[in-house]
């Protein structure tokens, strides 16, 4: 495609396939020292990470927990936990490693969240449906997810 060409200001365009909005990049001259021309990302693709938030209850402080890329299991806070992310709470029916959350970045380049029940004893309860035993589903923004009688929300 021909740079000269595109409009002022534009930093990205829909896939007419997936309707994703894809970064424009914009080709320069040669570097003197280089073979390859220099590419200048006009707009960067999104690369935030979401967070759990727990709302406060009776035995149970209000949390924020950031999620790093990779694999965490979120439950009860636990000295008999191996859960990476520990809520601190009284909440008994929340398993000490309630639930997955698997972040990795897609083929444009943006995070996605996934949740899955890690087979806990009382279910994950995902926008008021409850997990299957093995089904996974992408978080979007104010997603509630019910663990225990404790209410996480996550926000992206």
């Amino acid at each position: 495609m021909d740079e000269g060409k595109l409009p002022l200001g534009l930093t990205s365009f829909k896939c007419p396939k997936c309707k994703q909005a894809i970064p424009v990049s914009l080709v320069l001259g040669k570097k003197a020292d280089m073979d390859e021309p220099e590419t200048v990302l006009v707009h960067p693709a999104a690369e935030e990470r979401g967070s759990i938030i727990v709302f406060p209850a009776a035995g149970t402080p209000g949390q924020t927990f950031p999620l790093p890329e990779g694999i965490s299991i979120i439950g009860r806070k636990s000295t008999a936990s191996k859960a990476t992310i520990m809520i601190e709470t009284d909440d008994r029916s929340m398993s000490r490693e309630h639930i997955r959350i698997e972040v990795k970045k897609d083929m444009h380049g943006r995070y996605k969240h996934y949740l899955s029940d890690n087979k806990s004893k009382n279910h994950t309860l995902y926008n008021s449906n409850y997990l299957e035993d093995g089904e996974m589903v992408v978080l979007n923004n104010n997603d509630e997810i019910i663990i225990g009688h404790t209410i996480l929300r996550f926000q992206s």
